[in-house]
């Protein structure tokens, strides 16, 4: 079960990129709602592209958000979220997500949110190996870290390209106990 804040679930937001790996976080989700959390969803553009908003909606019980300017979203979503957030967990997060986060960009909702968010921020990587071991990305990792956010693997194991290396997203159990301790 879940730790309460204040008397109430503790409260994260799911962030999901543009990865192969996304269709992960509908057992994220899952797990995260099974150990009583609330669970709000954000998704960039291109993670729609692999897993559907609609799904994770129903899988958390909440609205996703996925555009930062939708007219039905319109009350500061971003700032919103990030206030009501204890938590925020990016799974996947793409070197390109990574990227836009270490400069400070909010092209999106997801990093508008995190922008705006004074509480923990884990991220998950999920990458090939080459993306994951370039200086930039190791650069972009040094900076995210020296935000203070954690930094969740990758690890090793057979990644989409079929070959076997350090980029793997964690499993989902592993990424749940993570954010939730």
């Amino acid at each position: 079960m879940v730790s309460r804040r204040k008397g109430r679930p503790l409260r994260i937001i799911l962030g999901v990129s543009g990865s192969i790996a996304a269709y992960k976080s509908c057992t994220i989700v899952r797990g995260l709602v099974s150990a009583g959390a609330q669970v709000r969803c954000v998704l960039t553009k291109n993670a729609e592209k692999f897993v559907s908003s609609l799904t994770l909606g129903v899988l958390s019980r909440n609205k996703t958000c996925v555009d930062l300017f939708d007219p039905a979203e319109w009350d500061m979503a971003h700032l919103c979220a990030a206030s009501w957030a204890d938590r925020i967990l990016i799974a996947p997060a793409t070197a390109d997500l990574m990227a836009r986060l270490a400069s400070g960009r909010s092209a999106g909702a997801l990093e508008a949110t995190v922008l705006s968010a004074t509480c923990p921020v884990f991220v998950a990587p999920a990458m090939d190996t080459e993306m994951w071991e370039h200086k930039a990305t190791q650069a972009n990792v040094k900076t995210l870290k020296s935000f203070g956010y954690e930094i969740l693997g990758p690890v090793r194991g057979e990644l989409a390209s079929g070959r076997n290396g350090v980029g793997r997203l964690m499993e989902p159990e592993a990424l749940v106990r993570a954010v939730l301790k």
